[in-house]
């Protein structure tokens, strides 16, 4: 596992986005981002899923998140900028964003892959990520030290049979992460980099995996080490790079 223990305050006074944050991973992101000081904003599908962790955010004390109803299928260039708007108008600026949101499609072989399927998944998991971080760039650029994070996979880094649309769309997520990086570094504050959480207790875990034992798997609340780590300031000379959440590395 990632090791790095953070300082209590690392987050204090940013304000950060987390996508899919009505469970799973984006979930305890969230949770150890306002614990760690941070204005979380909740953006995901579903409203009551949103309002049960901005209740929990609340109930531990945290500064009062924000939440944000967005379908990244079906949203469209406006819904965007509408985002952009409300952020800008409420906070000023933006000092991270967690791109956890994404669907697993089906496991089944290309020449059998559903084309419609094959979109659902390329719209959230590669082109909602690239609308969102350009319409928010603006806002990023504001803060003096801006962390963008990506979600890759080990299928997005070597193929594996069946995975599909999921893992040439995290292939795609470490390119957009990469190049993006490369575009920011020395002209901005903000890195840019990639987290593969690794085997996770969540529900896309156990629908790709039905006959596996998830309690083999840590929970997503065990895997946070790294996710502080990049969104906070001592990672501020890493940039362009793509990390393991469930790897060896010392921070």
């Amino acid at each position: 596992m990632f090791s790095y223990e953070a300082p209590q305050d690392l987050l204090k006074d940013r304000v950060i986005l987390v996508t899919g944050a009505g469970d799973g991973i984006g979930r305890a992101a969230a949770h150890a981002y306002a614990a760690h000081g941070a204005t979380v904003v909740l953006l995901g599908r579903t409203l009551e899923k949103l309002e049960k962790v901005y209740d929990e955010l609340e109930a531990a004390g945290a500064a009062q998140p924000a939440i944000v109803p967005l379908n990244l299928e079906t949203a469209a260039e406006h819904d965007y900028i509408e985002l952009a708007n409300q952020l800008d108008d409420t906070f000023g600026r933006l000092d991270g964003l967690l791109h956890n949101a994404g669907i697993l499609g089906v496991r089944t072989p290309l020449d059998n892959y559903d084309p419609i399927i094959w979109n659902q998944v390329m719209q959230v998991n590669v082109n909602a990520p690239f609308m969102l971080t350009q319409t928010l760039m603006p806002l990023l650029k504001r803060s003096d030290d801006a962390s963008v994070i990506f979600t890759s996979s080990g299928v997005g880094r070597k193929g594996r049979a069946h995975w599909g649309a999921y893992a040439i769309s995290k292939f795609a997520t470490e390119g957009m992460s990469q190049v993006l990086a490369d575009e920011l570094e020395n002209i901005s504050a903000i890195r840019v980099n990639c987290i593969n959480p690794g085997a996770t207790r969540t529900a896309m875990r156990a629908y790709a995996y039905p006959a596996e034992d998830p309690e083999r798997n840590p929970t997503p609340e065990q895997i946070m080490p790294l996710y502080l780590y990049l969104m906070g300031p001592d990672s501020k000379a890493v940039n362009g790079q793509s990390l393991d959440a469930q790897g060896d590395g010392h921070a």
